[in-house]
Formats: C-alpha cells, structure tokens, sequence
C-alpha cells in the first residue's frame, strides 16, 4: 500500500561503487498512497503565503505603512519577479495603496487585531502545549531555535519566549550554559500530570469507563493487509508518549508504539495537524525518535498520510480530517482562513474589473465575445481561482526549479519571514 513517487535514476555501471549505490537508495523518495482530498488539505496556496509576509512585513513598518520603492525591494525576498504595485492591486480587499505607500484596509486590520486578541486569550492554551512539549522530551528541555521552526505549527507568538515564558516562573526556565544564543533552552521546572495526557487518552476518557486506548485507523477495507498489519500493531499495549522511554528496548514493539504514540500526539498539538517531516526530524535526538522516521510513519498509513506535495515531506493526522476539512478547528485557523477569504475576495474583484475592461478593448478592436475567456486549445479556466493568472512580470517561478523550491520551503517555514 505504499508506492514510489518519485524515483531519482542514476545510471550506475554493473560495478558502481558503494558511494554510488548509497545515492540511489537515499534519493528514492517516498509517500502514502495518494488521497485527493488529503492532498488538497495539504496544498499551500502560494498567494497565501506571499501575502501574509507582506502583511508581517507592513506591520512592522511606522504607522504600518510602506513606500511601494521599499516593498519592491523587499519581492526579492519573497522570489516575485516584476512590479510590487501590480502585486498588491490585486488584492484590493487586503491592501491599500495611496501616494506610493501600502498600508493594510480597514478589513484586514480587523482581521488582525482579531488575532492579536485572540493569541492573548490563548495564552493558557500557549503554555499548556509548550509545556507538554517539554514533558515528551527526553531530557525535560529544548532548544528556543528549535522551538522557532514548531512556533507557527502551535500557534506560538513571535514574542513567546519574553511575554509567555518570564510569566510562568514555577513551570519554565531559559538556560544558556554557554552564554550563547544558539545555546538558549527553555527547561520544565514542573511536571503537572494533568499535562500529561495524550489526545489518544483524552478520547478513551470521553468516551467512558471500558474505552480501550488504541489509534484510529481510517483506511478502505480493501486494504486488507495493512488492516491485518495494524491489528497486529495495536494487539501491543498503548505507552504512553509522557512516560520514561528509557526503560524500553530500541527496535522492539513498544518502543514502536512509544514513537507512534509520541508523533500522534505531536500533530494532534498543531494547529493544522500536520508537520514538515524534516522539522520532526530535526527533533529526534531530543524525542528518541528514530533516525529513519519516514520508515515508521509509513509503517502506520492508517494513522499516518505522507506526502511529497512541492517537493517537501509533510505527514498529516488522518483522523484529524474527514475529506479535505478539519474535524475540530482551532480557533486560530479560523482566523486564518478569514484572511484566505479576504484575500480570494480581493482576487476576484480585481479579476473581474480585468475582465471588464479586456472586454471593452476587445470590442474596440472587433475582437468577437466569444473568445474573452478562452485559452489555447479552447479550454476556458477560472482566473479567480487560478494561481497562473500573475501577469507576465509577475509570475512567481516553477515549483519544478530547484532553487525555487529551496525558496518556496523557506517561504512556508522560515520563521523571519512568515
């Protein structure tokens, strides 16, 4: 039930070296088997992401305002091409442009002091999973730059480290003990056992005295093997991923369902449910996580959807989705996804005034009606919805280029700039 996507061909002589064949083994990417609706939920609408870092950016700008010759030398940052001007008008719902300078309209501020307000009220919640985190590390301590690449996965504040942590004395601590930067950890002082228990433990509660503690597994009954597979899994008792790993044997079925467990509780703790697993991966030392962790999340597909959509390696929680939707919504998606409405408006309207005045060109030229919303090959295609429909100038490059990729996954996670 696991199928290549990719597969990167080398063309090795019979005797190829050993260096030779290690690089045909580490450059066959894999992923789940695909689900539509999974991988819709996992697309990342590029406008989206570009547009919340020009939001990020305008806000840190005196009076919120930025000259449109500033923004422009910004787009270098964001991979656009072409005239920031032109980016903006599109989105006439979200910026405003006067006298050379962009500023945010009234409706996106809204949108903004929304979830400033709302990120206050959370704070509980903030302290809560930043905590929990802490208490599935192995040492009880994780680095703050490690921290940074989960914050926007939690919901973290830019500022958490000196507005949330300082607050909490009795329960969290920042070390240094080389006086470095890079060495900064934010250590648990306290061990709240009401922190410590899991999204799969929480359920078994819910649903009463007698609920086995166990995963979902949401797969077509067709899938006969990995159903037998996974019963076989869950017949090994549930550990806990708050619980002491130390007592348990590397490679053996516990330590298995231990990892399971603790990446299960990790997306559950996210915003969106899902996580790069290059991120995790940088985590393995403090969560014992197995060095191959693609290899256990594929194991569980069940459990687990892995994808390789852009080119980055992303693992999302099933049971968390029906279709394409969240089942639960955090608040601050919701949010979130306001703002995507927001912008889609803009979008549209921009679209639309295009449109009209393409048209009345085309009448002027004597150009027929019929061909206003046609393509090459006489497909029609939806502009408002379509991620090509940039002008030429300011297209944003192909996933396919390497180097665009490199950028476009440092636009989704790289936490200066998102």
């Amino acid at each position: 039930m696991i199928t290549f996507t990719r597969r990167i061909h080398h063309h090795l002589h019979p005797t190829a070296s050993p260096q030779g064949q290690w690089l045909r083994r580490t450059f066959c990417l894999w992923s789940s088997k695909k689900d539509p609706d999974l991988e819709t939920a996992l697309s990342r609408n590029r406008r989206w992401v570009v547009n919340n870092q020009i939001k990020n950016i305008i806000l840190r700008y005196p009076n919120n305002e930025i000259p449109i010759e500033a923004l422009q030398k910004k787009f270098k940052t964001l991979d656009l091409q072409g005239k920031a001007l032109n980016w903006v008008s599109k989105y006439p719902c979200c910026f405003d442009v006067h006298q050379r300078r962009c500023r945010l309209t009234k409706r996106m501020m809204s949108l903004v002091d929304e979830e400033l307000s709302l990120k206050d009220s959370l704070e509980p919640v903030f302290v809560r999973r930043l905590a929990k985190l802490l208490m599935m590390s192995f040492n009880k301590r994780l680095n703050v730059l490690k921290i940074n690449e989960f914050k926007r996965n939690f919901g973290f504040p830019d500022d958490y480290l000196i507005r949330i942590v300082p607050k909490y004395p009795d329960l969290f601590r920042i070390v240094s003990e080389s006086g470095r930067r890079s060495s900064m950890e934010v250590e648990l002082l306290h061990w709240d056992p009401d922190f410590a228990v899991s999204a799969v433990e929480g359920l078994a509660r819910k649903n009463g005295d007698g609920a086995e503690l166990g995963f979902s597994c949401l797969l077509p009954l067709s899938w006969v093997k990995s159903w037998e597979r996974f019963h076989k899994f869950e017949s090994v008792p549930y550990v806990s991923p708050y619980s002491d790993p130390r007592g348990l044997v590397e490679g053996s079925k516990e330590m298995e369902k231990r990892n399971v467990g603790l990446v299960h509780e990790l997306l559950s703790l996210t915003l969106w449910k899902k996580c790069s697993i290059v991120k995790l991966g940088h985590f393995r030392r403090e969560f014992l996580l197995p060095d191959r962790l693609n290899v256990l999340l594929l194991k569980h597909p069940g459990i687990f959807y892995v994808s390789n959509k852009y080119k980055i390696y992303t693992v999302l929680l099933r049971e968390a989705y029906v279709g394409s939707q969240l089942v639960e919504k955090d608040p601050l998606v919701v949010v979130k996804e306001k703002f995507g409405e927001l912008m889609q408006e803009g979008l549209h309207e921009y679209n639309q005034r295009r449109r009209i005045r393409n048209l009345e060109k085309r009448r002027t030229k004597g150009v027929p009606f019929a061909r206003a919303d046609e393509t090459k090959g006489g497909r029609r295609r939806s502009r408002e919805n379509s991620d090509d429909d940039d002008d030429e100038n300011s297209r944003v490059r192909g996933l396919l280029d390497p180097e665009e990729r490199k950028r476009f996954y440092k636009a989704l996670f790289d936490d200066d700039d998102s």
